[in-house]
């Protein structure tokens, strides 16, 4: 039997997602659902799902129950979580004014502030992304560590692996989600959709790994990224600030920087041994009522 469900869809620097409320907790979705309302053709269109979920603990705002488009969790969402924020805060779940609330997530808690439009909707948030996993085993890859930050962790920098399409040296990251960081001479001469798809699925990465190819310039870090579950996407948050983590471990830039994504930019700040800073804009595309 087909259910009515409300939904809104919002992105965050073209990172889009289909929103369904359930404070009741009460809405469960298999990964035919969640893969028919994310088709672009034949449903609503996104690169994911996101459930609003209560929070489990009542001093924080909301559970971000998110599932990628081909219906598997997943732990975290960058670009996912500042449109959960703005979510919480138009519709009222978090009361006006409020300078700084806290989200739950697969990946932990996370803190949040934000600044809004003269009527009062969310238009920027900055996330406390918190501090990034170097230790190989668990990023997780099988790689092993061959770098020692200054701060005196050990990780995976510029690892070489081969491929059909040439050899790829990735610095390894986790963001609460796995990220493997190729830095290369021009990121928009990549086939992401190929040759990410191929290191994603790759056996040094157990759980998979979202793909990121980057190029450093003047103006920021480029950056385009094969998403674990989704194919290439117009932003990923998690990936922007792997990357930031990645160039800052590798001598290639400093620790603040802006992350230009196809879907726009993201301005990444890592407190080196301490925690990443994640600012960028959330913004609402229509609402509707799907049966599923």
């Amino acid at each position: 039997m087909l259910q009515q469900l409300e939904f809104t869809k919002l992105n965050g620097a073209g990172n889009d997602f289909v929103f369904i409320e359930d404070l009741d907790d009460r809405i469960e979705l298999n990964a035919e659902q969640v893969s028919a309302l994310c088709d672009r053709h034949f449903g609503i269109g996104a690169d994911g799902v996101i459930i609003v979920k209560p929070a489990r603990d009542s001093a924080n705002a909301g559970f971000m129950h998110y599932v990628n488009s081909d219906g598997t969790l997943a732990q975290m969402c960058g670009n996912g979580v500042r449109c959960f924020a703005k979510y919480l805060v138009d519709h009222g779940i978090v009361e006006p004014n409020t300078p700084l609330f806290n989200v739950e997530t697969r990946a932990g808690v996370k803190t949040i502030s934000y600044s809004t439009d003269s009527e009062g909707k969310l238009v920027q948030a900055t996330v406390d992304m918190g501090q990034p996993t170097l230790n190989p085993a668990r990023v997780p890859t099988t790689l092993a560590f061959n770098s020692m930050s200054d701060f005196g962790e050990a990780f995976v920098k510029d690892a070489e692996i081969d491929s059909p399409f040439g050899s790829y040296a990735f610095t390894c990251v986790s963001m609460g989600n796995p990220h493997a960081v190729t830095f290369v001479e021009d990121c928009d001469a990549i086939d992401v959709e190929r040759v990410g798809a191929y290191f994603g699925l790759c056996d040094v990465f157990p759980e998979g790994a979202n793909i990121e190819f980057a190029t450093v310039g003047a103006d920021g870090i480029r950056m385009r990224v094969y998403e674990r579950g989704c194919g290439e996407t117009l932003a990923c948050g998690t990936g922007a600030c792997a990357t930031n983590v990645a160039a800052y471990l590798t001598g290639r830039a400093g620790n603040a920087n802006d992350l230009v994504l196809r879907g726009g930019t993201l301005h990444i700040e890592y407190s080196p041994g301490g925690t990443v800073m994640m600012t960028g804009p959330a913004a609402e595309s229509f609402s509707g009522v799907v049966a599923i």
